[in-house]
Protein backbone atom coordinates (compact mmCIF):
# COMPACT_ATOMS: atom_id res chain seq x y z
CA UNK A 1 0.00 0.00 0.00
CA UNK A 2 1.19 3.56 -0.66
CA UNK A 3 2.01 5.93 2.11
CA UNK A 4 -0.88 8.06 3.40
CA UNK A 5 -0.81 11.81 3.18
CA UNK A 6 -1.41 13.82 6.32
CA UNK A 7 -4.06 16.53 6.06
CA UNK A 8 -1.92 19.57 6.82
CA UNK A 9 -4.84 21.69 8.01
CA UNK A 10 -5.77 19.05 10.58
CA UNK A 11 -2.14 18.58 11.62
CA UNK A 12 -1.92 22.27 12.55
CA UNK A 13 -5.15 22.16 14.58
CA UNK A 14 -4.90 18.86 16.46
CA UNK A 15 -2.25 17.01 18.44
CA UNK A 16 -2.18 13.77 20.37
CA UNK A 17 -1.73 13.42 24.12
CA UNK A 18 0.43 10.74 25.70
CA UNK A 19 -2.57 8.49 26.25
CA UNK A 20 -3.68 8.81 22.60
CA UNK A 21 -6.50 11.30 22.99
CA UNK A 22 -6.83 14.15 20.50
CA UNK A 23 -6.17 17.64 21.84
CA UNK A 24 -7.77 20.69 20.23
CA UNK A 25 -7.87 24.44 20.76
CA UNK A 26 -11.11 26.28 21.43
CA UNK A 27 -12.93 28.42 18.89
CA UNK A 28 -14.36 31.99 19.14
CA UNK A 29 -11.16 33.55 20.54
CA UNK A 30 -9.85 35.44 17.52
CA UNK A 31 -11.93 38.63 17.14
CA UNK A 32 -14.85 40.64 18.56
CA UNK A 33 -13.37 40.13 22.01
CA UNK A 34 -14.77 43.31 23.56
CA UNK A 35 -18.20 41.79 24.10
CA UNK A 36 -16.81 38.68 25.81
CA UNK A 37 -16.10 38.58 29.51
CA UNK A 38 -12.58 38.22 30.97
CA UNK A 39 -13.50 34.83 32.37
CA UNK A 40 -14.77 33.58 29.01
CA UNK A 41 -11.65 34.79 27.16
CA UNK A 42 -9.40 33.24 29.80
CA UNK A 43 -11.15 29.86 29.45
CA UNK A 44 -10.91 30.04 25.64
CA UNK A 45 -7.10 30.09 25.93
CA UNK A 46 -7.07 26.61 27.44
CA UNK A 47 -6.91 23.51 25.28
CA UNK A 48 -9.62 20.86 25.25
CA UNK A 49 -9.93 17.15 24.50
CA UNK A 50 -11.78 16.20 21.34
CA UNK A 51 -15.04 14.32 21.87
CA UNK A 52 -14.77 10.57 21.28
CA UNK A 53 -17.42 10.75 18.52
CA UNK A 54 -15.13 12.91 16.33
CA UNK A 55 -11.88 11.16 17.26
CA UNK A 56 -11.97 8.48 14.55
CA UNK A 57 -12.34 10.99 11.72
CA UNK A 58 -9.53 13.23 12.95
CA UNK A 59 -7.15 10.30 13.50
CA UNK A 60 -7.79 9.30 9.87
CA UNK A 61 -6.68 12.78 8.76
CA UNK A 62 -3.47 12.65 10.81
CA UNK A 63 -2.32 9.02 10.53
CA UNK A 64 1.31 9.51 11.63
CA UNK A 65 0.80 11.94 14.49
Amino acid sequence: MPKLKTNRGAAKRFSLTGSGKVKRSKAFASHILTSKTKKRKRNLRKSAILDHVDEKGVKRLIPYL
